[in-house]
């Protein structure tokens, strides 16, 4: 069973930049209850798409310098990154249903 990976100024690079499958990165925070809401569904999805998608968390708390450099401004936000680059943003949290919509065509 895979799970979300956390991520951080130290391994950001490698685990996202450089992966060869798409990455959905969770911007989330522990104060944050709707990321808390999030948080399950997204440990569902790793586990169904492992070795299609990789799914990482960042603490915007913890990563501030991240977090700035993509403009994080309102958490939950996912961004998903493939080959280095941003191709799709999801904000707010929401169902599984509606997250695996905003994955068509990636996976």
């Amino acid at each position: 069973m895979s799970e979300a990976i956390n991520v951080d100024d130290q391994n950001f690079g490698e685990v996202v930049l450089e992966s060869e499958i798409p990455v959905l990165v969770d911007f989330w925070a522990a104060w944050c209850g709707p990321c808390r809401a999030v948080a399950p569904i997204l440990d569902q999805i790793a586990s169904e798409q492992s070795g299609k998608l990789v799914i990482a968390k960042l603490n915007v708390d913890e990563n501030p310098d991240i977090a700035s450099r993509y403009s994080i401004s309102s958490i939950p936000a996912m961004k998903v990154f493939e080959n280095g680059e941003i191709v799709r943003e999801i904000l707010g949290a929401m169902p599984k249903s509606q997250i695996e919509r905003h994955l068509e065509g990636l996976l």
